[in-house]
């Protein structure tokens, strides 16, 4: 039997990770969890991946949600009606829950999706796309599914090329020829370990190194073997850097905009983007 070389997004499962208390982008977040922050007047974070997904077809997504939620929950609730205009669509809100087995919230991102593991199983599906709640980009989710089945991963990670100045700030990431991801260091300071950093794949000029963007494909059993076989809390910290031992993890390269809002400061250069006569984004989600 030939191998299939490109996924479909009805086997794909999109989870949103809402659930951090984004203390450095106080005091926009003291009354809303950070997805909820309101961002070009009429959008919330959040409505990006939401978005992102429904375009690239994947129409089944969990939003695991936390700290200061009412107004998160409010907003997907009333924004988003599947029984409307996209059947066998759902947005499920799974909210943080102490329980007999376990008296403690999400400890970190690995945890959160660790404790969905429940409400996932529930619903078949192949693989998982994990996003983050609090991110400026646009991608076709399609195009790194397709490369993460055609090249036979069991984890893919979207990563954008950076320069020398950047990658210190950031989880950067060491690929081969083929990106196959062989290293993962978080935030490397040391002039040394981010000199043998650089990637061997090909990279745009002045920008050698791949950054983590957060968002990640995960085979469905790849997934459960990670969590289950590690305790860590954190993707980049715990999870990731042990699965490049064991899994064949690729990376999947944007070439695009993208910003992270966890800073007042990236909220304001963000906002200043899409100001300009030419943004850098623009808010055409009716295509991916």
């Amino acid at each position: 039997m030939t191998p299939r070389t490109s996924g479909h997004p009805d086997q794909v499962i999109t989870v949103i990770l809402g659930g951090g208390e984004g203390n450095r982008l106080f005091p926009l977040t003291q009354e809303r969890a950070k997805p909820a922050v309101p961002i070009a007047g009429k959008y919330r974070l959040v409505d990006i991946p939401i978005s992102l997904s429904l375009n690239s077809g994947i129409k089944r997504i969990f939003l695991l949600t936390q700290y200061l939620s009412s107004s998160l929950h409010r907003h997907v609730q009333q924004s988003y009606r599947f029984d409307d205009f996209i059947p066998r669509g759902f947005i499920e809100i799974v909210a943080a829950q102490k329980t007999r087995e376990g008296t403690s919230w999400y400890q970190g991102t690995a945890d959160a999706v660790r404790q969905g593991l429940i409400h996932f199983d529930n619903h078949p599906h192949e693989h998982v796309l994990i996003l983050s709640g609090d991110q400026l980009y646009r991608m076709d989710f399609r195009e790194m599914l397709d490369q993460h089945v055609a090249s036979g991963s069991d984890i893919t990670i979207a990563t954008l090329p950076v320069d020398a100045g950047s990658a210190p700030s950031l989880g950067i990431l060491k690929a081969d020829g083929t990106r196959r991801i062989t290293e993962f260091v978080e935030k490397p300071k040391d002039p040394a370990v981010l000199a043998k950093m650089e990637s061997k794949s090909a990279m745009p000029k002045g920008r050698p190194f791949l950054a983590s963007m957060g968002i990640y494909i995960f085979n469905r059993d790849a997934l459960r073997q990670c969590l289950d076989g590690n305790d860590g809390k954190d993707f980049g910290k715990n999870i990731l850097p042990a699965a490049i031992q064991t899994k064949k993890v690729s990376a999947y390269i944007h070439d695009g905009y993208w910003e992270d809002i966890g800073t007042i400061g990236a909220f304001y250069r963000a906002n200043l983007d899409l100001l300009a006569r030419e943004p850098k984004f623009d808010f055409g989600l009716g295509t991916a």
